[in-house]
């Protein structure tokens, strides 16, 4: 059973994506030291708590708002970020690009001055973190068999990208990138299938309205016919 969220084209809430990946950190024959890796990939399930499984499809990301990017340690937005992505452009630390496997990151980590991207760039070295992430919002879904203990929500069209960050934790490792937290924010995953099943119900008592309506209709006017004869 296929059920299209309803509001299908407008923004809805925030999420928060993990990744456990092949997570590298590299220093180029200049000296800058880099950290590379994809904060999301395509066609790959993750479960979300106990609540559903997840699915981000090929070409999710291809209209998505990607023109302000920051990169933080998980997801710590008072800290100073430790790279950053304007529109890609030849002053930016970050660089986000969409390949074949799905989202890729590429930030060049200033670790002289900022004792922060210091201790993730040894961290990840080290492979002491090995997960990222990325905060998000999504433009389109569509809801998998909403009345069973595990639906699945596929994501076919993001349309921002908030934050990408290195993470600690992620909740599980797959292929090579994409995993989801497991209760980030806590309860949230609950609450996005609850609100996916409130919006299916809705539909379907809308459609049985219409269909109870039509009957009536049908049945006043053969009334109609037979009070004629």
């Amino acid at each position: 059973m296929k059920q299209n969220k309803p509001g299908a084209g407008g923004t809805k809430t925030i999420n928060r994506c993990y990744i456990g990946q092949e997570f590298r950190a590299t220093e180029t024959d200049t000296g800058e030291k880099v950290i590379e890796g994809h904060p999301a990939i395509y066609n790959s399930t993750t479960q979300i708590g106990c609540w559903f499984n997840e699915i981000i499809e090929r070409g999710a990301f291809d209209n998505a708002d990607m023109t302000d990017v920051a990169l933080f340690v998980n997801h710590q937005q008072h800290r100073f970020p430790l790279a950053r992505s304007r529109r890609n452009n030849g002053n930016s630390t970050m660089t986000l690009t969409i390949d074949d496997k799905g989202l890729a990151m590429r930030a060049v980590l200033d670790v002289e001055h900022n004792e922060d991207a210091k201790a993730v760039y040894s961290a990840v070295s080290r492979g002491d973190m090995d997960g990222m992430s990325f905060a998000f919002s999504v433009q389109d879904e569509e809801w998998e068999n909403l009345d069973s203990d595990m639906p699945t929500r596929r994501i076919k069209a993001i349309s921002k990208i908030y934050e990408v960050s290195v993470v600690t934790y992620p909740a599980y490792k797959d292929t090579d990138v994409h995993a989801r937290a497991e209760e980030d924010p806590p309860d949230g995953g609950k609450r996005e299938l609850e609100n996916a099943r409130k919006e299916a119900f809705l539909e379907k008592e809308a459609r049985q309205s219409v269909d109870t309506d039509s009957e009536v209709e049908k049945y006043r006017l053969r009334i109609g016919i037979l009070g004629g004869m």
